[in-house]
C-alpha cells in the first residue's frame, strides 16, 4: 500500500487542491467538542497524507501527531508545515494497523477514507484496535468510510480528471470494478503527466483497493476493539441516507462513569 501512495504523493495536492480542509477541520472540531475534546488536547492523525487536515487542526488549538505508511507523503508533510505550527504538529512513517507511538492521545483520527482502505476484516480490526490502543480512557475515534447503502445506490463509475499547475499537468482516468460480494471497489488509476515548463513526461497505473463498509458491522468491530459508538452521520452534512457514499463514526474508548450517564 505504501509504495501506491508514493507514487501518488507526487500529484496527491495538485489533485485535491480544490478540497476545503478548513471546513473539514472545522467539522471534526465541532465533533470534538460535541463529545468533551478541547481546545489543546492531543489528537493522532492516521493516514495523514501530506498533513493538509493537520495543519488545520494544528491552527484551531490541538496538538497533532501524523503518521503515514508513505515516506513520500511524510516528506511531502514535513515540508509544507509552516514554521509557525511546528511546535503543534509532527509527522513520522508507520502502518495505521500496527504503528506503536509513546504515549496516548485524547482522539485518534483516520480521515478521507483511510477505513476504507482497510480491505480486510483482519486490517480493519488491525486498525481499530491499534486506535484503541493510543487512546486514553475515554478518548474519542473518529474516522469517515465509504458508506455501503450509497455505494451500492448510486455505483461508481468511470471517470477522467485534468489538472494543471505550474510544476505538473496531469490526465487521471479512473476506472473502477465492483466486488459486490466482497464489499469492495477496485479503482485502477491510469495516469499520464508532464513536469511543466516543457519537461519530462510520466505515465503509470496503479490500483485503489477500497472496501465500502454498513453501520452494523462497523458497530460490531468497533465493540470488540473495546469501543462504542457515540454517532454515524453523513460526512459534513448530517443524517445518512441512500445517496450518501461518505459517512462518519465517532466512538468513545469508555471510561466507566462518565460515559454510563452519557448513555
Amino acid at each position: 500500500m505504501s509504495a501506491v501512495f508514493d507514487a501518488y504523493a507526487d500529484y496527491y495536492d495538485l489533485l485535491y487542491r480544490e478540497k476545503d480542509y478548513g471546513a473539514e477541520a472545522r467539522y471534526v472540531h465541532s465533533l470534538l467538542q460535541r463529545y468533551g475534546c478541547s481546545e489543546g488536547s492531543a489528537l493522532l492523525d492516521l493516514g495523514c497524507g501530506t498533513g493538509r487536515h493537520a495543519q488545520q487542526l494544528a491552527r484551531l488549538g490541538f496538538s497533532v501527531q501524523g503518521v503515514d505508511s508513505s515516506t513520500a507523503m511524510v516528506a511531502r508533510a514535513r515540508q509544507a508545515l509552516p514554521a509557525e505550527l511546528r511546535g503543534r504538529v509532527r509527522f513520522e512513517n508507520g502502518d495505521a494497523r500496527s504503528v506503536r507511538l509513546s504515549g496516548h492521545f485524547d482522539a485518534v483520527l483516520a480521515l478521507f477514507h483511510v477505513a476504507s482502505y482497510q480491505s480486510s476484516n483482519e486490517d480493519l480490526t488491525a486498525m481499530f484496535t491499534n486506535a484503541a490502543a493510543h487512546l486514553n480512557a475515554g478518548g474519542l475515534f473518529i474516522f469517515d468510510f465509504w458508506y455501503g447503502p450509497g455505494v451500492l445506490t448510486v455505483p461508481p463509475a468511470t471517470r477522467i480528471r485534468r489538472l494543471e499547475d505550474q510544476d505538473l499537468r496531469v490526465t487521471r482516468l479512473a476506472e473502477p470494478t465492483v466486488w459486490p460480494n466482497r464489499n469492495l471497489v477496485d479503482v485502477r488509476y491510469t495516469v499520464f503527466g508532464q513536469r511543466l515548463p516543457g519537461g519530462e513526461t510520466f505515465q503509470f497505473e496503479e490500483t485503489h483497493r477500497m472496501r465500502y463498509l454498513f453501520l452494523p458491522e462497523l458497530e460490531l468491530m468497533l465493540g470488540a476493539a473495546g469501543m462504542r459508538v457515540l454517532t454515524a452521520e453523513r460526512w459534513l452534512s448530517g443524517e445518512l441516507d441512500l445517496t450518501s457514499w461518505q459517512g462518519l463514526i465517532a466512538a468513545v474508548k469508555p471510561d466507566g462513569a462518565r460515559w454510563e450517564a452519557a448513555a
